[in-house]
């Protein structure tokens, strides 16, 4: 038992030697890639056999080393291009599609610096943090010039649960810090977020989820992109989204659910707007729980932060709230007398609080969902948001451009919607192309 450190090293030995042993063949068989008759035609455009030079690719065991061909365009001038990786599918003039893939999925989770450390502690291949940071930002551009294509084509390989009852849209948004963003920018419609410190902007998330009869989460897919004028790319990938669903199963009652915004109900009607018309009526719904924080600050308002007495109230009303059929009709009445009795600040505060509950009541009717089995908590929608974009984006000291935010937000999206495997062949076989 004392002899582990020799264990690991024989551990250590056999699989260096195994990758190198990978490395070599796996270098051997991109070298058939190669083209080397005279004249090849790309995209319509010829091109002409040049020097033969040795160039480095970094494959999953390790970097390898292979002599290819370039070609020159015979018309004009331009940029010279190498068949052996065009054929392959070599990405970024660098990654093998496996090693890209592999590249891909780290950068998705951590920073360069981590994935870095991750591809050295494995010991198979050794990106470089330079190279895993240009990756994501490379693949990007590919992916959203064929994106609506891709999207659609990975639509098609999936299907709608038989259990499916229930479709739930969410929509919300969490500020991110962003290079270049200025001032503080003041919010433009009644009801929209605050748009937070200087350097943040709101980056959109949405989610489209599936719900069995007895309310069990059947399937989620997460979409999240960078700041845009009124979310227009997130709203498109949405309304594709629940459509492609309601053509498999339009009998599906349609679940609106989101905090009190007016920003983000704006975006889901027209939504619903662009979609046929519904077998059963659409039903809005505010988060049950956001309409709890909104209590709790009206309780406080009216009693005293975190009194015993607005403990006990708040219980009692957060109660009602869930469970009687009158409860926000109890809650507004409850909050108008308190009104009645304040002044100053404790007045405003009441108010504010008094109006949110007037303007959300027909999205409360919280007894009548929980009975129709229906969601009353967009707790998909918080957990997107955490970890679609603030596990990876607002770490301490990050600043992000549209395109390198974004670059990581679609792979963690394709990720978190089980949709990574079908999404990785679709970029990769895209870019091979017949010489």
């Amino acid at each position: 038992m004392t002899d582990v450190p020799a264990f690991e090293r024989f551990e250590q030995e056999l699989h260096t030697l195994v990758m190198a042993l990978e490395s070599e063949l796996v270098g051997e068989e991109l070298s058939r890639y190669d083209v080397t008759v005279q004249e090849i035609e790309v995209a319509g455009k010829a091109y002409r056999r040049g020097v033969r030079l040795p160039e480095s690719y970094l494959t999953a065991a390790g970097c390898v080393t292979v002599e290819r061909y370039l070609y020159e365009p015979v018309a004009a001038k331009g940029k010279s291009i190498s068949p052996l990786e065009l054929r392959s599918g070599i990405v970024a003039g660098y990654f093998t599609p496996r090693a890209a893939r592999q590249g891909a999925y780290a950068m998705a989770h951590l920073t360069p610096g981590e994935s870095e450390a991750l591809f050295r502690e494995l010991g198979n291949m050794q990106p470089s943090r330079s190279s895993l940071d240009r990756l994501p930002k490379v693949l990007l551009p590919h992916w959203e010039e064929q994106r609506v294509t891709w999207e659609a084509q990975l639509r098609a390989t999936e299907t709608v649960p038989a259990a499916a009852q229930v479709l739930a849209l969410s929509v919300d948004g969490v500020m991110a810090p962003i290079r270049g963003a200025g001032k503080r920018e003041q919010a433009t419609l009644p009801g929209k977020h605050a748009s937070g410190p200087t350097g943040y902007k709101e980056v959109g998330c949405g989610t489209v989820t599936l719900y069995g009869q007895a309310a069990e989460r059947l399937q989620t897919v997460r979409y999240a992109r960078m700041p845009e004028h009124k979310k227009a790319t997130l709203q498109q990938q949405l309304t594709t989204e629940v459509a492609t669903v309601l053509v498999l199963k339009p009998e599906l009652q349609r679940v609106y659910l989101a905090d009190g915004a007016k920003d983000n109900w704006r975006l889901m009607r027209e939504i619903e707007d662009q979609l046929p018309a519904p077998a059963q009526a659409p039903i809005e719904i505010v988060d049950y729980y956001h309409a709890c924080e909104h209590l709790k600050n009206g309780c406080d308002a009216a009693w005293g932060e975190s009194t015993q007495q607005s403990m006990v109230y708040f219980a009692r009303l957060r109660t009602w709230l869930k469970e009687r059929t009158d409860g926000v009709e109890r809650i507004i009445r409850t909050l108008r007398f308190q009104c009645s009795l304040a002044s100053g600040r404790k007045c405003k505060r009441l108010e504010a609080e008094l109006t949110y509950f007037r303007n959300q009541q027909a999205r409360m009717h919280y007894p009548d969902y929980i009975r129709r089995n229906l969601p009353i908590a967009s707790g998909v929608m918080e957990a997107s948001c955490k970890t679609l974009v603030t596990q990876r984006l607002k770490r301490s000291g990050m600043a992000w451009t549209n395109a390198g935010g974004q670059a990581i937000l679609t792979l963690r999206s394709l990720i978190q919607s089980n949709r990574w495997p079908a999404a990785c062949s679709a970029p990769t076989s895209a870019k091979r192309s017949r010489c």
